[in-house]
Parts: structure tokens; sequence; C-alpha cells
């Protein structure tokens, strides 16, 4: 009851003194990862800015990771770099139970993004949960484990995302941010068109090529492969490559980005499936790099078509785009990453999320109402 009264002595959100939260990570990466990791860069993202607004943090990751929070390690180090990814699901096990016995008397709010794996745990407390969704939803094999714990608070990365479930508990749309001055502005465009990411075949590498070459203009690849997508790459992608006309860079660490995304003419996102969010996408906006991708998934939602980017479909309507890229504005891409992508925005959004979803758990446990909630009121996403 102490904590219930703290809270309603307005003690509690950013405006209202500090929330106790916990933050989950997978184990494959660190938190920030190294190299590759759009998911665990958000979640380095939305940690420290939380711990920079006051709030009291517990970042649950691996043991290497860096963060300004509390670090609770669940193993010594980031597994898809050990060369150990496939323990990364049974190693988040006993880190959820480390995060779930005793919760009530260290959190207010449970903040998870390791998909359904933290659903079981989170009706075993009173503490509430939130889930992020990073992934694709739409498994149909995996849908009977999300309709048994469909009452599970979630937060989608776009609206897209959420098609294929529509039954669960949505309580909001939060689209990733950005640290405002972690990518450099380029006001100019460089002589080359940019892939960045992941070589896989839902993310269409071989179309950018095939574009590439239809322009005559050269592509840099700034990529992971993945074990499980190292066949395609030999097999599809690799054969396709010719420096410079379309050169495989490997992958690129974050304090490389600026300059390949910044020094590219535009980033082609050539993707084959219901892309969650892409964050390639405002990483190339935060640079001044329009972007020119498929109309898949989110791609809809981030870009707007004509001021930060063209959305095509088929190769011939992408290698028309990039011939008129010119007619689009580096600064008015910088500047829809300023209106929208920033890391202060999303974490003002998951902050009213966290006191929505406490005060909506106090008032099921007394049936009284309590107002943690200022004058914003309640998010206007379903669930709640």
């Amino acid at each position: 009851m102490d904590r219930i009264n703290e809270m309603e002595n307005g003690r509690s959100g950013s405006a209202r003194g500090p929330l106790r939260i916990a933050q989950i990570a997978t184990l494959y990466e660190r938190i920030p990862p190294l190299l590759y990791g759009g998911t665990e860069r958000v979640v380095s993202y939305i940690t420290e800015e939380l711990v920079h607004r006051g709030h009291d943090v517990t970042l649950f990751a691996s043991g290497d990771s860096l963060t300004a929070a509390r670090l609770a390690p669940g193993c010594p180090q980031a597994l898809r770099l050990l060369g150990k990814p496939e323990l990364g699901a049974s190693l988040q096990l006993p880190m959820l139970s480390d995060v779930y016995e005793g919760a009530a008397d260290r959190f207010d709010i449970i903040h998870t993004h390791v998909d359904y794996w933290s659903f079981a745990f989170a009706s075993l407390t009173g503490v509430p949960t939130i889930a992020t969704m990073h992934g694709r939803l739409n498994i149909p094999e995996l849908h009977p484990v999300y309709r048994r714990y469909r009452s599970v608070p979630l937060i989608s990365i776009s609206d897209a995302q959420r098609t294929p479930l529509p039954f669960m508990n949505w309580m909001a749309t939060i689209y990733h941010g950005l640290p405002r001055h972690l990518l450099r502005f380029s006001p100019g465009g460089g002589k080359y068109l940019a892939f960045l990411g992941r070589i896989a075949p839902e993310k269409r590498p071989d179309i950018a090529i095939e574009v590439a070459r239809r322009v005559g203009i050269p592509l840099k690849i700034a990529a992971k492969v993945d074990v499980v997508d190292r066949d395609y790459f030999e097999a599809i992608i690799k054969p396709r490559l010719s420096p410079p006309a379309v050169e495989y860079i490997g992958e690129i660490a974050e304090s490389e980005k600026s300059e390949f995304l910044g020094g590219a003419l535009a980033l082609l996102f050539t993707i084959d499936w219901p892309e969650p969010f892409g964050l390639a996408m405002i990483e190339a906006m935060a640079c001044g790099t329009p972007v020119v991708a498929r109309r898949c998934g989110s791609v809809p939602e981030v870009l707007r078509d004509g001021i930060t980017g063209y959305i095509a479909d088929s190769v011939e309507e992408l290698a028309a785009a990039v011939h008129k890229i010119d007619h689009l504005s580096r600064e008015a891409c910088r500047a829809e990453f300023e209106r929208r992508f920033t890391v202060e925005q999303m974490a003002d959004r998951y902050e009213q999320v966290y006191l929505d979803t406490i005060d909506h758990r106090l008032r099921e446990c007394d049936g009284r109402p309590h107002h943690l909630v200022g004058g914003g009121g309640r998010s206007p996403a379903a669930g709640l």
C-alpha cells in the first residue's frame, strides 16, 4: 500500500517522480549491439532516455551490455557474436524468473522486448507487464500462443504489424525513435545507393542489386549474414557481387552509419515481407537520405511518398523512382525524422503507457478511481 499511496500522492511519472521500471532484452545481442541489431538499439535508446528522465531502471540483458541503468545480466556475453545463438530461448527462462520473483517489491512496471516468452510469467505478479512486439506476427502456427495470453497489454511498432492478431490487447502503436544527434545530417547526396541491415530472402537484396544495375549507379551493401541465411547469401547474392558496381562491405557499427547513409544518393529498402517497422528507414532520414522502398508492412506508415522517399513495387518502378530521387529535399527528410522519430517522442509515449497501465491495474485491484495520469488522459489506443 505504501507504493500505491506514493503514486496517488503524485510521485510517479516524469513530472511526478520516478517509476521503478524493468526493461527485458533478448540475450542474442548486447545492449546496445556492437554491430547489427535494430531491436537491441531501440531497447538501449528507451532505457537510456528513461534513466536520463530520472526513472529507476533495471535492464535485464547480456552481461557485456553498456547502460546507465542497473544491469542484471542474464548471461555473461551476448550469444550471437559468441557463436551460441541457439541458447537464447533457454537462458531467457532463468532471466525471466529473476525478473518476476519478488517483482512487487522492486518494480512498478515490467516492459519486455522478448516477444511471447514473458506472457506466462506476467500473470504471476501484481506488477503490470507491457510487451513491445518487435517481430513479425503472421506465423499461424504461433497464433494459439497469442490467443492463450490475449489479455497481456501489447505495444505495436506499426499499425500494420497488428494485422494478423486483431484480437490481442493492443494498447498503442509507438514508432521507434533515435537520439536526435546520433546521426549527422548530410546536405549533399553521394554517388552510390545503399542497402543496410540483414541479407535474407525476405529483405530481397537481390532486388536492390537489380535496381542498381538498371539505373547504372553503384550499390554498397552493409549487412550481416545470419547462419540460417548463409546458403541464400552463397547461392543468390554472392554470385551477383561485382565491385565496385555491387559491393558487399559486411556489417557496420553504429558509428559508421552517418558516413555510410549520409554519403548515399538513396537507401534501397527492397523488402518482401510484412516489415514491422524498418529502423534503417528512419536512420536514412536522420542523415537526410531519401528511401526507395517496396510497399510492404510498415513502409507506407513510415515514409511519406514523394517527400521522404518513393514507394513502388516492381523493379521497373523502383528504378524509375531512383531516377527522380533528386526531386526530393534532403532537408525535408531530416525534418520528418525530427518531427516523428526521435527518442524523446518515443519515450513520451512509453511513459504515458506505463502510467495508464499502472492506473488500470490499481483500479482492478481495489475498484477505487486513481488519478496517476496527467492532463493528457488515456492514450487513444484500444485495450484498456
